[in-house]
């Protein structure tokens, strides 16, 4: 690959002009996406979980540490974002910063944690809309409705879900983002709904003690309950489709989590000030706590409201599967068949389509609900690769144009990787060892089949605009992320390595 020439000359992208997603997407449309996936199944399921087993009254503060493990984070995917904005997410990240091996168990993690995910949350959805079902007199076949596991044959109206959901998001990225705008818009007066009734409710006696099972309790909570937060890096996934995703990524990163740490502090506040912590640990405690100091119309109102957030969130975390797992093909790591662009939709239409079934599979047939700890678990390991890696890149290209910057470097990237290695701590051990045994299995897949194939990873390209000297390198012109950049061009190796 020859080198770049002077400014407005032709990059190697531009001289091989790549198959594109399509660029649909505004910074309002990223952050809804942001909303979207997070204000779902925490705030719907596992907020009464963590106030019974573990944080008591101090459940809002769970919410802050958790939040405050992810702001951290957060900024170090902003900073990525701004400077590649590809579809990769943290497996792009990881791959740049890192190399390939990096990349491929970051992404090997993040297969693991996004089917999972979707599988619980598309299980917790089944339970809303039955339990919806019951109470307008209508009620599924018990063979349809639950599980083998659970003494069932298929819990179908998990399976549909999933199935419809892909439909949805093959048919393009503009018109997924118009079908989020209409559920969180429905989830947040929900939310609203809530918080206007229940406050009226509110014992303070109800607080006291403010913290039952000590600060450890209060971690533990965080530590459930960062499963709420986890949708937050599919902004990043969508840079790809983002508009002006220099500026719109980091907004919709950020301003997301910041809109919906507001609200699950707000929620936890109110949830434990109407009804004794003890009680909440049921699988509907919003709409649980309503009934039960007399506000039966407004649960209605909330069931409903949580199928619209539960929704929203398997909606955005398909969609995030497919844009990570696209970038992957795009690599050679994952077959490149299935990570073909659909002419017409501009999506990885076939790469959603399976992720449909996988999880449609998952949650229609598999007893999965026990390892959503494994979930958390997959998704601290990626923040704490990101905080890495950004401190890496930092390290190895100091002169490249960052539109967004973390502050207070490195203290931020420190305190991001300190919050989540020490959430991961108050994870139970079983959890840690069967994380391990799947990080084991990546790698021992990449060490068989992948490793010393020709080619290195298309992110390398990012970096043609290196620094010389100490002097700061030319923002990269054109279309300079991945996409289009062959395996096998020779050029590329060296991307990491030298200018």
């Amino acid at each position: 690959m020859e080198p770049r020439g002077a400014a407005g000359g032709e990059s190697p992208n531009q001289q091989q002009p790549p198959v594109e997603l399509h660029r649909t997407l505004s910074a309002l449309d990223l952050m809804l996406l942001g909303v979207g996936a997070i204000v779902g199944a925490g705030i719907f399921v596992l907020t009464g979980v963590a106030a019974a087993t573990a944080a008591g009254p101090g459940l809002s503060l769970s919410f802050v540490v958790a939040g405050l493990a992810c702001l951290f984070a957060a900024l170090c995917y902003a900073e990525f974002a701004s400077v590649v904005p590809t579809a990769g997410s943290a497996y792009s990240y990881a791959s740049l910063s890192m190399g390939e091996f990096a990349g491929w168990l970051t992404g090997w993690n993040l297969i693991l944690a996004y089917l999972l995910t979707g599988g619980v949350v598309a299980i917790g959805w089944s339970g809303y809309f039955q339990e919806l079902l019951s109470g307008v007199g209508l009620s599924l076949p018990a063979s349809l409705g639950k599980a083998p596991h659970e003494g069932g044959v298929l819990n179908l109206p998990a399976a549909l879900i999933a199935l419809g959901l892909s439909g949805v998001l093959a048919s393009g990225a503009r018109e997924s983002a118009r079908f989020n705008h209409w559920i969180v818009g429905v989830k947040l007066l929900v939310i609203g709904l809530f918080l206007l009734v229940a406050v009226r409710h509110v014992n303070p006696q109800n607080w006291h003690p403010l913290l039952p099972f000590g600060w450890k309790g209060v971690m533990t909570g965080a530590a459930l309950i960062f499963f709420a937060y986890v949708g937050f890096d599919a902004v990043s996934t969508a840079a790809e489709e983002a508009k002006e995703p220099q500026r719109d990524l980091p907004l919709g990163i950020l301003g997301s989590l910041v809109i919906c740490t507001l609200i699950y502090i707000l929620v936890g506040v109110v949830l434990t000030g109407i009804v004794p912590y003890r009680i909440l640990d049921v699988k509907d405690p919003v709409a649980f706590a309503l009934v039960q100091v007399g506000e039966r119309v407004a649960a209605n109102f909330v069931a409903v409201g949580a199928i619209a957030g539960i929704t929203s969130a398997l909606l955005v975390n398909m969609y995030g599967q497919s844009r990570v797992f696209f970038a992957m093909c795009r690599d050679g790591l994952l077959p490149g068949s299935l990570g073909k662009i659909h002419p017409v939709s501009r999506t990885p239409a076939r790469m959603i389509l399976l992720i449909g079934a996988l999880v449609a599979g998952i949650a229609g047939f598999l007893p999965i609900e026990a390892v959503a700890e494994l979930t958390n678990m997959g998704a601290l390991a990626a923040f704490i690769v990101v905080a890495l890696g950004a401190l890496v890149f930092r390290k190895k290209r100091p002169g490249l144009r960052r539109p967004f910057q973390v502050p207070a470097m490195p203290w931020s990237a420190l305190a991001a990787i300190g919050f989540c290695g020490y959430l991961m701590t108050n994870l139970s051990r079983r959890t840690l060892v069967w994380f391990l045994a799947w990080m084991a299995l990546g790698a021992f897949v990449y060490l068989v089949f992948l490793w010393g194939r020709p080619g290195r990873p298309a992110h390398a390209a990012l970096t043609r605009g290196d620094t010389d000297g100490g002097q700061p390198a030319p923002y990269p012109a054109g279309i300079w992320f991945p996409t289009g950049v062959s395996r096998t061009q020779s050029g590329v190796r060296g991307g990491l390595s030298g200018g």
